[in-house]
C-alpha cells in the first residue's frame, strides 16, 4: 500500500521498523535514516527476510536539503520521525518541500530552551493544509495514546470530561546507579524544568518536582509520582471541551531524583555552554555521552509500565469517573523487538498513528494532534499491535 521514510534509528525507531513490518500490507517499502547508518543497517539486518523491502540511508536531520534529496530519491507516502525533537521543523519543511505526509511523537523544542510549545509547528496548520498534506503531531503514549484514551473518553463516556489526570509510572529496573529510560539530554530537560498544569482556563507553575502524590497502580502497586508539565496538556486543554483541569504525573525513585539533584548542584545538567580547554561544551550533552545509552537498556531492564489517564465528568447528567491504561511488561518487549517499554510504548504507536493516515482513517489536510482524529480504528490497533489497553469505572482519585 505505501512506503514510509523513518528518520532515527535509536530505541523507538528500532520499534517502528520492526512494527511496521509486522503489517506488511500497509507498509510494503522502509527506509530507516539516521546521521549514523550503521545503526540505520544494524536494525535492517534484524528485519531481513520478511515481506516489507527494508532500506537504509544516511541523512542529517538538521539539513533541510538533506531530507528534500533522501525524501525526493526514496519517494515515502509518510515520514515518521523519531529523531530529536529539535529536527521537528527541519523534517516538517522538508515534507512541505516534497509534498509527503508527517508524523512526529514529541513536540518541538528549541536547542538553547528548555521548553514545551506547539506553537511552533501549530504555525504550520495552513502551510500543510494547503499543501494538501497530513501532519500528525505526539504521536507516541504521551502524548499521543494519553490524547486517543482522552477523544475516546469523549466520544463513548463523557457528555462532559471535568478533570484529567495522567499517570505515567515506570517499575522497571536496569540495574545502574543512574540512567534515563530515553534521551537522557531530553528526558533531564523535562524533568528539570518547572511544573505546570491546567485549571480554570489559566496555568499554574510550581517549582520542579515540588508537587508529590503516591498512587497504587494496578499491577505495579505504590509508586510516588510527580507532577510535571507535559505537551499533550497544551493541546488537550483545547481540544477536549469542559476541561477544567488537566495534570500529568511521573514516578521517579529517590533513588533517582538524589542523582539528579547532585548533578544539578554540581551544573551538570545545564544547558548554557561552558569553556573547557579551549572550546566550548554544554554540560548536559557531556553528560548524555557518559551516561548509558538508552537502547543498550533493554536486556537489562525488568519490571513493568503502567501508563493511563484518570477522567472525572458527566453522563446523563450523572457524576462519573474512568480509568483507562496499559500495562506493559519491559521483558517481553525485549524478546519481541530487542527493545525495552519505554521506547516500545513510543514506537508501536507512532506506527499505528502512521498505518491511521496510509489508510486514509487519519488523512485530512492541516497539522493535527491526535485527540483531533477519530479514536475508534486507532484504539482497535493498540489492542491488536501489543499495548492492549484495561479500564476501570472506579478508580482511586488524586486529590
Amino acid at each position: 500500500m505505501g512506503k514510509a521514510l523513518i528518520i532515527g534509528a535509536g530505541g523507538v525507531g528500532n520499534v517502528v521498523a520492526h512494527k511496521c513490518c509486522q503489517v506488511p500490507e500497509v507498509f510494503e517499502e522502509l527506509c530507516i535514516a539516521s546521521r549514523t547508518i550503521e545503526k540505520c543497517d544494524a536494525i535492517k539486518a534484524k528485519l531481513e527476510g520478511g515481506k516489507t523491502k527494508v532500506t537504509t540511508a544516511k541523512v542529517d536531520a538538521d539539513n533541510t536539503q538533506e531530507v528534500i534529496d533522501l525524501i525526493n530519491k526514496f519517494k515515502p507516502d509518510i515520514v515518521i520521525n523519531v529523531a530529536l525533537p529539535y529536527q521537528d521543523l527541519t523534517i516538517m519543511d522538508a515534507c512541505l518541500a516534497t509534498g509527503v505526509h508527517y508524523l512526529d511523537t514529541a513536540n518541538y523544542e528549541p536547542p538553547d530552551t528548555a521548553k514545551f510549545e506547539y506553537k511552533w509547528q501549530w504555525e504550520y496548520r495552513d502551510k500543510f493544509e494547503k499543501a494538501g498534506i497530513t501532519a500528525v503531531l505526539g504521536c507516541g503514549f504521551d502524548p499521543g495514546v494519553t490524547g486517543v484514551f482522552s477523544a475516546y473518553a469523549q466520544k463513548h463516556h463523557f457528555d462532559e470530561i471535568n478533570y484529567i489526570d495522567i499517570l505515567d509510572a515506570n517499575a522497571g529496573d536496569h540495574g545502574y546507579p543512574f540512567a534515563t529510560n530515553f534521551n537522557p539530554e531530553i528526558n533531564i530537560r523535562e524533568i528539570t524544568a518547572r511544573g505546570r498544569y491546567f485549571e480554570d482556563g489559566k496555568w499554574v507553575e510550581t517549582e520542579p518536582l515540588e508537587v508529590k502524590r503516591v498512587y497504587d497502580f494496578p499491577q505495579i502497586g505504590e509508586k510516588d509520582i510527580y507532577l510535571l508539565y507535559h505537551e499533550e496538556l497544551e493541546s488537550l486543554s483545547v481540544n477536549i471541551k469542559g476541561v477544567k483541569r488537566i495534570r500529568f504525573w511521573m514516578t521517579f525513585s529517590q533513588n533517582y531524583l538524589t542523582h539528579l539533584r547532585v548533578l544539578q548542584n554540581v551544573g551538570m545538567t545545564s544547558i548554557e555552554p561552558i569553556e573547557f580547554e579551549g572550546q566550548k561544551i554544554v554540560p548536559l550533552q557531556f553528560l548524555k555521552a557518559v551516561l548509558p545509552d538508552p537502547a543498550s537498556l533493554g536486556p537489562r531492564t525488568k519490571g513493568k509500565t503502567n501508563i493511563g489517564c484518570i477522567f472525572q465528568g458527566y453522563k446523563d447528567g450523572k457524576p462519573k469517573t474512568y480509568y483507562i491504561y496499559n500495562v506493559c511488561d519491559h521483558q517481553e518487549c525485549y524478546r519481541e523487538v530487542g527493545s525495552q517499554a519505554i521506547s516500545y510504548t513510543t514506537g508501536v504507536p507512532a506506527m499505528i498513528g502512521a498505518m491511521m493516515v496510509l489508510t486514509g482513517k487519519w488523512q485530512k489536510p492541516g497539522v493535527y494532534n491526535v485527540e483531533e482524529f477519530d479514536p475508534d480504528p486507532f484504539m482497535d490497533a493498540l489492542n491488536k499491535y501489543g499495548l492492549p489497553w484495561q479500564e476501570s469505572f472506579s478508580p482511586k482519585l488524586l486529590d
